[in-house]
């Protein structure tokens, strides 16, 4: 019988090595780190877009899926808005979260100030995209944290970048990355935003930089346990090498004593402490008493200080400032007549009164607020 393979034999091998190689690259464990580590992530985030939209906001329940490029314009059937993350150092890849253009709308408007109650349009202006792009990259920063704290990683990104994407028409030319992949890792997440929005959130990575990602979740928890395998290994020999140094001649609990042993040993007279004793010596709070400088204060004399004046301070909302106009009248939080702060290097050490010399403002120091802080 001869040892060579027919032809039927061959095509048979090479279907089944082609069939092999277009496997998945994503298994099912993999899905559960990556659900997870984007569960973590988003759930800083949702912390993040809460404070500044001052509602309650839930990002949750991680869906992993797997997608081919052709796929998306059917995944994403109508425009949405894309946020471009690029990783820049402690990673190597990009990440695009994918939200819906009413979502947008509404939480552009929440951050600046309105109650999120507003009437869809047909496209987003550039304020709007502003206004995004702002939150999320509140939200990818605080995300980038998470991660790096997972993952033990330096993690640092650019500036993400908020557009309208249509993934039938122009995605090729915003997100060329994607196009270059084989395969592309979409995980949606449920996003509940108050009683405005709920919704969904979705991340789209490639599945280099997923396994980037697994690995390197895999790699931080086998350093983790062999480190702390290593502790436990260390003490358990630092014990065993402190019990061979006890002298033989020391019973151990194991050893059986004689009966002469029952006689106790006679007490050894601990020596008497002695305790100093003295009256407590309480600082002076006489305010006319002579303060003197450190001796080593001439070493600084002549650093350079910057010294601010503030008439006073208000809070306003993005709508109101953007309706500032020449002539418009800022009302500031101080009564007139109120003496002016007077801060040094952005800390405020007295209060004056504003003073015009030879057509000059000045300001004539009326209190110190804490002279022995000065120093």
């Amino acid at each position: 019988m001869s040892d060579l393979l027919s032809q039927d034999e061959i095509d048979a091998l090479l279907r089944g090595m082609s069939e092999t190689s277009s496997s998945p690259t994503i298994s099912d464990q993999d899905k559960d780190v990556l659900g997870e580590i984007g569960n973590i992530s988003m759930g800083t985030a949702a912390t993040t877009l809460s404070i500044l939209l001052n509602q309650k906001v839930n990002i949750t329940t991680p869906v992993v899926s797997i997608l081919k490029w052709d796929e998306l314009p059917k995944e994403f059937p109508v425009p949405y808005v894309a946020i471009k993350v690029v990783y820049k150092e402690g990673l190597d890849g990009i990440n695009l979260l994918i939200l819906k253009k009413e979502d947008v709308e509404i939480i552009a408007d929440l951050m600046m100030g309105g109650t999120g109650q507003v009437e869809f349009t047909e496209q987003l202006t550039e304020l709007q995209l502003s206004a995004i792009q702002e939150a999320m990259n509140q939200m990818v920063g605080s995300a980038s944290t998470s991660l790096s704290s997972m993952l033990n990683l330096k993690i640092d990104i650019n500036p993400p970048e908020a557009f309208v994407i249509d993934f039938a028409q122009n995605a090729e030319e915003m997100i060329p990355e994607l196009k270059r992949a084989d395969e592309i890792v979409k995980i949606a997440f449920r996003m509940t935003i108050g009683d405005l929005i709920d919704s969904q959130i979705m991340q789209l990575i490639p599945v280099d930089f997923a396994k980037q990602l697994v690995d390197a979740m895999f790699k931080n928890t086998f350093n983790a346990s062999a480190q702390a395998e290593t502790s436990a290994k260390s003490h358990s020999e630092t014990v065993k090498e402190e019990t061979l140094k006890q002298p033989a001649s020391q019973p151990t609990n194991k050893q059986k004593t004689s009966p002469q042993s029952h006689t106790p040993p006679p007490k050894k007279e601990q020596p008497q402490q002695v305790y100093n004793v003295s009256p407590v010596q309480f600082e002076s709070f006489d305010e006319e008493e002579e303060r003197r400088y450190p001796e080593n204060i001439e070493l600084i004399l002549d650093v350079p200080l910057e010294i601010t004046v503030e008439l006073g301070r208000t809070q306003k909302l993005v709508r109101e400032i953007l309706e500032f106009s020449t002539g418009s009248i800022i009302e500031l939080e101080k009564l007139a007549g109120e003496p002016v702060d007077i801060l040094v290097n952005g800390k405020v050490i007295a209060k004056g009164e504003v003073v015009v010399i030879d057509e000059n403002f000045g300001v004539r120091i009326t209190d110190i607020v804490n002279p022995s802080n000065r120093l």
